[in-house]
């Protein structure tokens, strides 16, 4: 962890990238620049942990975070893979809690804006559009991890995969003329801790998608979807 002086953010108004703050004006958007701190984390470092305790909203400026939990068997169970624009630790501002019920990992090198307690109150007192906002983007993530839960709860690794990689077409594709292309921002491993199976099978699963051309890999980072419908299809 590294803490830097975000001094382009009063310029660019970093600020403005993040959904819930777009549409405030300029003059609006420097008062919560001036408000935020900001930290930098290399790929691989921990940025909040479970059961730490915390009165802070982490944005994600640049970079992808993992949040995950610790199974009673030891492993790692991923929830939420984020990127640029999101946020987390809102639990901690508007929930009560003084404990994380998560942990937060950087899978990329990531520039973090954190607000505290008292300054996000501030902003939603000044502007309660954020808040609906906020409740939107939350309610979304809760609907996320009830899917993941539901997948989770059955036997079939392939659905399993299949759920995963349609959530990362959500933020991490583009189409192409041989179709959806992924720039996956996680390993075959923690893949599989998405997915709640070993490396092992994730990979035989995966080579067996291959083979059927419902996917294709390009290296290890990318993976094109050849067949979107097959796999939305799964999950029906």
């Amino acid at each position: 962890m590294q803490k830097i002086d975000c001094e382009s953010c009063k310029h660019r108004l970093c600020a403005s990238q993040v959904p819930i703050f777009s549409f405030l004006s300029r003059e609006e958007l420097l008062k919560i620049v001036s408000m935020t701190g900001h930290i930098a984390f290399k790929k691989g470092e921990l940025i909040t942990g479970e059961g730490d305790v915390s009165n802070t909203l982490f944005i994600i400026n640049e970079g992808q975070v993992k949040l995950s939990k610790v199974t009673r068997d030891g492993k790692e169970q991923i929830v939420h893979i984020l990127t640029s624009g999101d946020f987390f630790g809102e639990l901690n501002i508007f929930g009560g809690r003084e404990k994380n019920n998560f942990s937060a990992w950087a899978i990329s090198p990531v520039k973090i804006c954190t607000l505290n307690k008292e300054s996000m109150d501030k902003i939603l007192l000044a502007n309660p559009e954020i808040a609906l906002k906020l409740i939107k983007e939350i309610s979304k993530r809760l609907a996320d991890t009830e899917n993941l839960a539901q997948n989770l709860a059955t036997k079939d690794a392939e659905l399993r995969i299949a759920y995963i990689l349609l959530e990362l077409t959500e933020r991490y594709s583009h189409k192409t003329v041989r179709g959806v292309e992924i720039a996956l921002p996680i390993t075959r491993e923690e893949m599989a801790s998405y997915a709640g199976l070993t490396r092992e099978t994730i990979s035989r699963k995966l080579a067996l998608m291959q083979d059927q051309g419902i996917i294709e890999f390009e290296g290890n980072k990318n993976v094109i979807i050849k067949d979107e419908a097959y796999l939305r299809d799964m999950l029906l």
